[in-house]
């Protein structure tokens, strides 16, 4: 871990484990052997495989249980090979030799480019990484905000437009905004379609027509890939387009910018005074100043967010660019698809972390309001405007803008030099900053 060139996988690695699975060159290599056997399974069901069942069961259950010194040989295989895929393929039929007839075991790889399978592993790592470690994640902290939202539901709070002070708000709707924007991308995420490429060297079954032009190929390999929870493109050259791909790393991207938001809210209210953190005793603010309380957990989330949506934003914009038929571009950018996915769950786990020390300063926050009553003149001004009196924006703007702070008092003395009813001025004394708050308190 020390040693690591990358924090992923040194100083951030025991959050990232999890990930491994799903994304390192070991998982990459399993999952192309998953592939690989699932079609050879689909060409027994097709009639093209000629096995014993037990023997072909026996031969699936044997690729499904791999040890790393397993994975360790793929690699030396491929040493000689020059070739990741080809060495899984040579890989599979020597620890099959003496299983099935080495006539049979051919049909490894038959008909098939080394994208059939990349293409078609590549969407499942995805597909299963998101689902088993990210959505998870991502779940966590959306329950943590909407919690925080449930609990400062009334609780007033001054909003701030340009960073000045506007009409009132409460804290948990301020809170439901970021929990009801992150639920719909998570939903979007939780429904998502994943897509692989499986037709042969350009995309046609060229081969495997010319050899079993009875066998509806296309209806195969629809099913084999439905058969993993994807689905097919039908339509493509040797590789994927990648452009569903890249849909999925821009909606990452949008769920990011919106986490990238919430963080930087949050730190402003710590800033403001309106979250306290939680002290932890063993915890050091600041090295030279004892007194320091930093949002770190917050800052370090935002950091790993941009850092990957700039991956993510490289990955869509790169994957679906390839000269005519193919070139190898795509092949050592694919490998870095984990990467983001690892930054993202980083921060994931310090937003919860952070949200977790978060204390509300209902004082500070009642404070604030108290001393920013200019913010119901819109409201004032709104009543009177019902009331039919002439000018009122004009009115309260003369009277409320740029007069420094303004008091309940001041406010008292205006709409008593008002010509309206006795109740028309009750009703507008009754207007607070405290109380004007429209539905946030029940949104």
């Amino acid at each position: 871990m020390l040693n690591a060139i990358s924090p992923v996988d040194g100083r951030y690695e025991p959050k990232t484990r999890p990930l491994q699975k799903y994304f390192s060159e070991a998982a990459l290599i399993r999952y192309r052997i998953r592939v690989e056997m699932d079609y050879f399974y689909r060409l027994f069901e097709l009639g093209v495989v000629k096995a014993e069942t037990s023997a072909l069961e026996a031969a699936m259950q044997k690729t499904k249980t791999l040890s790393d010194d397993h994975i360790a040989r793929v690699k030396e295989i491929e040493r000689v090979t020059n070739h990741d895929v080809k060495a899984v393929e040579y890989f599979i039929k020597e620890i099959l030799e003496g299983l099935l007839p080495k006539s049979q075991l051919e049909f490894i790889h038959f008909g098939l480019t080394s994208q059939d399978i990349n293409n078609t592993a590549l969407p499942l790592m995805i597909k299963e990484g998101i689902e088993d470690i990210v959505l998870p994640e991502i779940e966590k902290v959306l329950c943590s905000i909407e919690q925080l939202s449930d609990q400062n539901l009334q609780v007033p709070m001054l909003a701030r437009t340009h960073g000045q002070p506007a009409s009132p708000t409460t804290l948990g709707k301020e809170m439901l905004v970021f929990a009801d924007r992150l639920k719909r991308q998570h939903d979007t995420l939780r429904k998502w379609n994943y897509w692989a490429k499986f037709g042969g060297a350009t995309g046609n079954f060229n081969a495997h027509l010319v050899a079993y032009p009875q066998i509806d190929w296309r209806k195969a390999a629809d099913e084999l890939v439905e058969g993993m929870g994807l689905k097919r493109h039908r339509h493509t050259t040797q590789i994927d387009h990648y452009d569903d791909m890249a849909a999925l790393f821009h909606l990452l991207v949008r769920m990011n910018n919106i986490l990238i938001d919430f963080c930087r809210d949050v730190w402003t209210y710590i800033s403001m005074n309106y979250f306290i953190q939680k002290v932890v005793a063993s915890e050091v603010g600041s090295s030279a100043m004892p007194h320091k309380v930093n949002p770190i957990d917050f800052e370090n989330a935002e950091g790993n967010l941009a850092y990957a949506n700039a991956i993510f934003e490289f990955l869509a914009s790169k994957l679906p660019i390839s000269r005519l038929q193919r070139d190898l571009t795509d092949s050592t950018v694919t490998r870095n698809i984990g990467v983001p996915l690892a930054h993202t769950i980083i921060a994931l786990s310090s937003i919860e972390r952070g949200i977790k020390k978060l204390e509300v300063n209902k004082n500070k926050i009642a404070q604030d309001l108290e001393e920013s009553w200019a913010v119901v003149a819109e409201g004032i001004q709104t009543v009177l405007r019902r009331e039919g009196i002439e000018r009122p924006y004009e009115q309260l703007k003369a009277f409320s803008r740029g007069k420094g702070v303004l008091t309940a008092a001041d406010f008292d003395q205006f709409i008593e030099s008002l010509n309206v009813s006795k109740s028309i001025k009750d009703e507008l004394r009754s207007i607070t900053p405290h109380n004007y708050l429209g539905y946030s308190p029940n949104p």
